[in-house]
């Protein structure tokens, strides 16, 4: 969302800080993720039966409409994954992008990534079976609001031009994750596969955007 610098302009120190918080924020939750995951047993937590939020579940019970056994022993983990994540976000749009908004176009998109970003962080404050409400909301902010908002092509500092496609794409593949999952339709990967084809794309973003930042070659 950033306007495009000329010649071979030095990155600011904001730009390589949004850009280090980025990266740490999607390997936390990764790691946090995984962490929680391994303690999932009998059976084990499955990417395709299993909703990202199962992981956040405080208490063990039958739970969604099939009504699967969710029992998460380190779900503290899973939802400080999700305020992490939120949180990076968050910072890592105000320092590289929000100050260079200069159009329309990029002041929506950083409004929508923006609600997206509080969206995480909302999936963590109020686990699903504790506030089932304001954790759906976060969904929605995160899904469509979050993807609508890559969809409308957020331009990073120092992005080659062969790039400039990664947000559109990644946007328009989690909008109709995002469709697909409300709908029930989950063309074989499973609701849980594809609640990641509808959730991940702005943490793919994220890392892409963080890697180009601080070791891809200056536009020109």
């Amino acid at each position: 969302m950033a306007q495009q610098p000329t010649g071979n302009r030095r990155l600011q120190w904001p730009d390589r800080f949004g850009a280090l918080v980025w990266l740490a924020g999607v390997a936390l939750f990764f790691a946090l993720h995984l962490y929680a995951e391994a303690a999932w047993k009998n059976p084990d937590y499955s990417w395709a039966a299993n909703n990202i939020s199962d992981l956040g579940n405080v208490y063990c019970q039958p739970w969604g409409d099939d009504r699967r056994f969710v029992c998460s022993p380190r779900h503290d983990a899973m939802n400080a994954g999700f305020v992490i994540q939120g949180a990076a976000m968050l910072i890592g749009l105000a320092a590289v992008s929000l100050r260079r908004a200069g159009s329309a176009r990029t002041w929506t998109a950083g409004a929508l990534l923006l609600a997206a970003g509080a969206g995480w962080i909302l999936a963590g404050v109020w686990p699903a079976d504790v506030n089932e409400n304001r954790h759906v909301l976060g969904a929605l902010l995160i899904m469509i609001l979050g993807n609508i908002g890559l969809a409308l092509g957020p331009a990073m500092p120092a992005e080659p031009r062969r790039l400039r496609w990664t947000a559109p794409v990644l946007g328009a593949a989690g909008i109709a994750g995002a469709a697909l999952f409300f709908t029930g339709n989950d063309l074989g990967w499973g609701l849980g596969g594809m609640e990641r084809v509808a959730a991940y794309p702005m943490l793919a973003w994220m890392l892409i955007s963080g890697l180009v930042i601080l070791f891809g070659r200056r536009a020109h």
